[in-house]
């Protein structure tokens, strides 16, 4: 998969393309129904296909302090899109310039002279340009000038309801993993390099491999089952304890994985963290001998809903 950085820089792409636009937060399995649509249409064009994102999130830009929770970091949702087969994934790099763009100059520039896009799905919501003045019908009218063809989203449905990225943060927020797990059609996961901590955990005889997450958090404070994927490609069993560690008097979110029957050293490598189940909330104790007889069976429950045997 190519990746463009700037999509403002890019040479244009004179074969042209098949584009799709949006966020993209986690992949979900409405963004892949969107992808698989993408890629059958650029296929019979014979065009690669387009992914162009934002980075930050337009809201992340103009509310940070309102913008939702991230179900992927940009290393992420790359990894997730070169899986799903997309050809080139274009980074729109959401700053004051490219808010300032008028409507005209986003049609014009980037999906004309940079992008040169045959194929454009995108949904009958979707607005562009300086103030989000430009909307479905500014585009259609573009589009038919040119013989762009644009064609609406595919509908994908859970329980009932659309599948959005909304819906999977609610569900981590309220702990049911197994909820979000569907709605994403894979399991949640983050990847992140293993820093250096207080190595309490080592004391405690839970040593774990702590990673501190640049993107605000979905998921509820507490205690996971979690398959580790190491850096040379094993995957182990973990449990996860999530948050800011109230009976130590933690201050900022932290992912601390107990990897199970494991006795390597993981500092510096990047692993990724898959969660399977939720076991707990997060709880403050009185003593450190509470906490640690609250682990033995955290550990437990992790090893019984990951069928994982005890060590010999």
């Amino acid at each position: 998969m190519r990746i463009v950085r700037n999509v403002r820089r890019m040479s244009a792409l004179d074969q042209g393309c098949a584009l799709t636009i949006g966020n993209f937060d986690g992949l979900h399995r409405g963004h892949q129904a969107i992808v698989r649509q993408l890629r059958e249409r650029a296929q019979a064009l014979g065009v690669p296909s387009v992914l162009m994102s934002f980075e930050p999130m337009p809201r992340e830009f103009f509310a940070p302090e309102r913008a939702p929770a991230r179900l992927s970091s940009p290393r992420e949702k790359m990894r997730m899109a070169q899986a799903l087969g997309v050809d080139i994934f274009a980074w729109a790099r959401f700053d004051a310039e490219f808010a300032g763009m008028s409507p005209h100059a986003f049609l014009e520039d980037l999906l004309s002279a940079r992008l040169n896009a045959h194929y454009l799905l995108v949904g009958e919501d979707f607005r562009f340009g300086q103030k989000r003045a430009g909307d479905i019908e500014t585009l259609r009218a573009f589009a038919h000038d040119r013989e762009m063809e644009v064609a609406p989203l595919p509908d994908v449905q859970v329980d009932g309801a659309r599948v959005s990225s909304t819906r999977v943060r609610d569900a981590l927020a309220a702990g049911d993993v197994a909820q979000a797990n569907r709605l994403l059609g894979h399991a949640y996961w983050v990847s992140g390099r293993v820093v250096q901590g207080e190595r309490l955990g080592r004391t405690l005889g839970f040593p774990t491999a702590n990673i501190r997450l640049a993107r605000k958090p979905a998921p509820r404070y507490g205690v996971y089952a979690v398959w580790v994927y190491m850096a040379d490609g094993v995957r182990r069993a973990g449990a996860a304890s999530f948050g800011i560690r109230p009976t130590v008097n933690g201050r900022e979110p932290l992912l601390e994985v107990f990897v199970l029957d494991f006795e390597g050293d993981l500092y510096g490598q990047r692993i990724d963290v898959s969660f399977e189940a939720f076991i707990r909330a997060e709880e403050r104790y009185d003593s450190l001998d509470a906490l640690t007889a609250q682990m033995h069976r955290d550990v437990a429950r992790v090893r019984s809903h990951l069928q994982e045997p005890e060590s010999p």
